[in-house]
């Protein structure tokens, strides 16, 4: 009986050895980069002096959000997290996004090693600085000669879009009032961060992204009210309105600005004629009223219309972006950099909802 056992043991051992009936699997489908065998491996490191900027400029981005989010939990107390609705929970929440911000600015100092930016002084904007630094990093994923850190960075910013979706529940909003989210190119970011940099180590590199002129919302409609109180949602979708008079102000160009005082604005784009609104897939101009280039004042109308037509999605809603131009220029998603040279100032971030 033994014998018989040993037997069958090896016979299921021989049987095991070989492999199940499988068919051919289906052939590849003809394109792809970097998708076969017979391609070099990745190599995640900058390719092109592009790729250094637009790296760095995320690290530099990576950096604030680390601070912004330890400066808000030293800043205010367990009481006054507590009046906001925020328990110990949700401060942990923030904690855990900051240690997320380690990881992110930790993998692009890897990818551009020893080159890249060391932590500066920061003063802040608690509202909006995630929501452009995840939309600084949509806009020039696409166009990295560097496809491997590419998918590198996507693998961070998504993390990233999950923190926009947090704060706004932490406002006692509602957490995705749109369907898409626009990218922005690097000048936009640069523009957008540059003024909450106070001072920085003197071995940084150089930003060699252009900064336009600061333009201003001066009656942006503001997401804090008396009863806000954080939810996981709620049924505030939107705080403003297409139609909605909207009133600017700008800086000449030529301002010294940023840590140091290193950078100047610059634009050659003149008079301003339009409001370029960026938000969703869309870019859409409306037209500059009560222009007074004495006073660097203008105003105009919140656009509206939907996504895709009649029963679809607002186009204007949550966080966007608007800036002033002189010209119509026709954008789109992948090249809305095209219109940098039309810009006479801005991009501000705009909060419709």
């Amino acid at each position: 009986m033994l014998g018989t056992l040993i037997t069958g043991v090896l016979a299921l051992c021989r049987f095991s050895d070989s492999p199940p009936y499988s068919p051919l699997p289906p052939p590849l489908p003809s394109g792809g980069v970097d998708v076969t065998p017979d391609f070099p491996p990745p190599v995640y490191r900058n390719n092109s002096e592009y790729d250094f900027q637009s790296l760095n400029l995320a690290l530099n981005q990576e950096y604030i959000e680390l601070d912004l989010f330890r400066y808000g939990l030293a800043r205010f107390s367990p009481e006054d997290f507590l009046d906001a609705g925020l328990g110990s929970e949700y401060q942990y929440l923030i904690e855990y996004m900051a240690e997320q911000e380690i990881g992110h600015a930790k993998m692009i100092s890897n990818i551009i090693y020893p080159y890249g930016a060391k932590p500066c002084l920061y003063q802040y904007p608690f509202n909006t600085l995630t929501r452009w630094g995840e939309s600084g990093v949509y806009g020039f994923l696409p166009h990295l000669d560097s496809r491997a850190s590419a998918e590198l960075l996507i693998n961070s910013i998504t993390t990233e879009a999950r923190q926009q979706m947090v704060f706004r529940q932490l406002e006692g909003l509602f957490p995705m009032a749109v369907w898409f989210i626009a990218g922005i190119p690097q000048a936009w970011a640069w523009t957008l961060l540059s003024p909450y940099l106070v001072h920085c180590p003197k071995e940084n590199p150089f930003i060699q992204w252009q900064i336009f002129p600061y333009l201003n919302v001066t009656n942006n409609p503001t997401a804090i009210r008396n009863d806000s109180k954080a939810a996981v949602s709620t049924n505030v979708s939107a705080i403003s309105y297409p139609g909605r008079e909207v009133f600017f102000q700008w800086d000449n160009p030529g301002k010294n600005v940023s840590y140091d005082l290193k950078y100047q604005t610059s634009s050659l784009a003149w008079p301003p004629r339009y409001a370029l609104w960026v938000s969703q897939l869309n870019s859409t101009y409306t037209p500059l009223y009560d222009v007074n280039t004495d006073n660097n004042t203008a105003s105009t109308s919140q656009p509206g219309g939907r996504v895709y037509g009649d029963d679809t999605a607002p186009t204007f809603n949550d966080t966007m972006f608007v800036a002033l131009t002189n010209d119509t220029v026709p954008v789109s998603p992948y090249n809305l950099s095209l219109v940098n040279p039309y810009i006479v100032a801005g991009p501000a971030i705009y909060q419709a909802g």
